[in-house]
């Protein structure tokens, strides 16, 4: 790459200055791509809809929720009182989180040739209604909802998930 770089800045005439100061801006704009584009491919989803309050409970730190929030494996949201947020993920599942839940995303991997992948995620507290995307249709076995007591495994479908009581204790 910085041998296509080097000849790109020479064929810009001018001072010798102003040929390093094209090299180095080519340098920049070109080798940060990958960078973009690594963390990008890190979101699973992104936040369409929110309603009250809620934030994401993600590496140790919080996060308030927004619209265009990108959500990540390992993310947990988390909604307060008379409040919901709608999510869709890569695979255009639509999860929607009802008022005083707890969601974790615990995995999620998506190939969008094959349809391959992995969704592993827990609903603490709450309610959550689902309605499956392209993963769920084309491999049900890689998909897996959990509540404190149950494992729930998913055919292609839409269904809504309830934790009673207090589910299990927030941290």
């Amino acid at each position: 790459m910085l041998a296509a770089i080097t000849e790109a800045s020479r064929r810009f005439s001018g001072p010798p200055m102003r040929s390093e100061a094209i090299k180095y801006a080519l340098i920049v704009a070109f080798g940060c791509t990958p960078a973009v584009n690594a963390l990008a491919d890190d979101s699973i989803g992104v936040v369409k809809t929110v309603k009250g309050t809620a934030h994401i409970e993600r590496a140790g730190r919080t996060v308030d929720v927004a619209v265009g929030s990108e959500i990540f494996s390992n993310d947990r949201i988390v909604t307060g009182p008379a409040s919901s947020v709608g999510i869709t993920l890569r695979d255009n599942t639509l999860l929607s989180e009802g008022a005083n839940s707890t969601l974790e995303l615990n995995r999620f991997a998506f190939n969008t040739t094959t349809y391959e992948g992995a969704l592993d995620a827990s609903i603490k507290r709450g309610s959550l209604a689902v309605v499956d995307g392209k993963l769920g249709k084309a491999n049900p076995d890689a998909v897996h909802y959990s509540t404190p007591t149950t494992t729930l495994g998913v055919r292609g479908t839409e269904f809504i998930i309830e934790v009673g009581g207090k589910g299990e204790s927030q941290p």
